[in-house]
């Protein structure tokens, strides 16, 4: 067996009303000063009041910042840092959505100012410390909570990546009541995005593809792929919506160590220039992706596709994978997200700077089951326009 190295946060909470133990497990485990990043939408539906009424009953000091912005630029997360410095912070507390989290997981490195934003862009570039930090999710799509990453926007649309261990949080705290309310078009966008997470960590071509991340996908595909459409199309169903905030956790397990592909590749152009929600991005390519590596990948698609459809046992191995890619396109529809890039207000001449831009984008497309060339890029958006 190859060597591999599994990291992932230390402690995890997980239940039906686990907001209102915030305060106790703040006051015990972070510190008595503490910055909440958040973003408008949270603060507006009310949904951080309980976590903060549990920390002012534990006597826990806070000030909250909530000026996080979908797919946050540099200058957010320089204003979160200048946040925590008023308040001598002692710990973070991201609460929301991907954005939120990604924001609280740099702000706990850079309030201690001992190190750049520009300087951490890439792998390994993180020295640390950081200040203690929980991570508390109110989607389940994008396993933040359990990932050694976090994305920024820079310029006007190019997004960078920050990826080291010293980013996993101390805790995370995660209750299923939080996304009880999410609408069915961000359930069904987010829950797709964690399905591709699970996907390609799967089928990753990274050194690190590994037993553990390979388990973890396959049990976060078994949860998502019978609750998705329940919690879309039911939001009140408990049950699915504990599956898919369960099942978003465990695919972040699996791509924190198995890093995702290509999908992710093509979807960042997509978000950078036309603020397209990240998992709506990665649902408007996944299938093309899924029909490119089929070839390559059809061992790593026929172990996953019968986890999400258990009726494709029944399918001989090696029709699996294009079945498989069929399938995923039908659940996206099934969960009413558009399906073509010109749904979404994407020009048709934008293309090749959408391929271009795609190719920036190593650090994901080195880990693509099968070669993407800059031509294979553009012939993909083609495909999905």
């Amino acid at each position: 067996m190859p060597p591999f190295q599994f990291d992932t946060t230390a402690s995890i909470v997980f239940g039906e009303g686990a907001v209102a133990r915030i305060g106790e497990i703040a006051a015990a485990r972070l510190g008595r000063r503490v910055l909440v990043v958040t973003d408008p939408g949270i603060v507006r539906l009310g949904l951080i009041e309980p976590a903060l009424e549990a920390l002012t009953t534990a006597g826990v000091a806070f000030s909250v910042f909530s000026a996080v912005e979908a797919d946050p630029p540099e200058a957010v997360v320089m204003a979160a840092v200048a946040a925590a410095a008023d308040i001598e912070a002692e710990a973070i507390i991201g609460f929301g959505g991907g954005s939120s989290l990604d924001v609280a997981k740099l702000v706990a490195v850079l309030a201690l100012g001992s190190e750049t934003l520009p300087g951490m862009y890439g792998v390994g570039k993180v020295k640390g410390p950081r200040l203690k930090l929980m991570l508390v999710p109110t989607t389940a799509g994008t396993g933040s909570e359990v990932t050694p990453i976090a994305i920024v926007t820079t310029g006007s649309a190019e997004k960078m990546g920050v990826v080291s261990p010293v980013l996993l949080p101390d805790i995370a705290l995660l209750d299923p009541e939080l996304t009880y309310g999410l609408p069915p078009h961000i359930t069904a966008a987010t829950g797709i995005d964690a399905m591709v997470h699970a996907i390609e960590a799967h089928a990753s071509a990274g050194a690190n593809n590994n037993p553990i991340s390979q388990a973890l996908a396959k049990e976060a595909l078994r949860l998502m792929g019978r609750s998705l459409l329940k919690a879309v199309q039911h939001g009140e169903d408990r049950a699915a919506r504990s599956g898919m905030l369960l099942g978003s956790l465990l695919a972040g397990q699996a791509f924190a160590n198995s890093p995702v592909a290509a999908v992710h590749a093509l979807a960042y152009p997509i978000g950078g220039h036309f603020h397209v929600p990240h998992g709506l991005s990665n649902a408007l390519v996944l299938p093309h992706v899924l029909r490119f590596n089929a070839g390559t990948a059809a061992g790593a698609y026929a172990d996953i596709a019968p986890c999400v459809f258990p009726d494709m046992e029944a399918i001989g191995r090696p029709a699996r994978a294009a079945h498989f890619a069929e399938r995923m396109a039908a659940l996206s529809l099934q969960c009413g997200l558009p399906q073509r890039l010109r749904d979404v207000g994407i020009p048709e001449d934008f293309l090749p700077r959408l391929a271009a831009d795609a190719m920036k984008q190593t650090r994901l497309l080195v880990n693509n089951p099968r070669p993407l060339s800059e031509q294979d890029a553009l012939a993909l958006y083609r495909a999905a326009f």
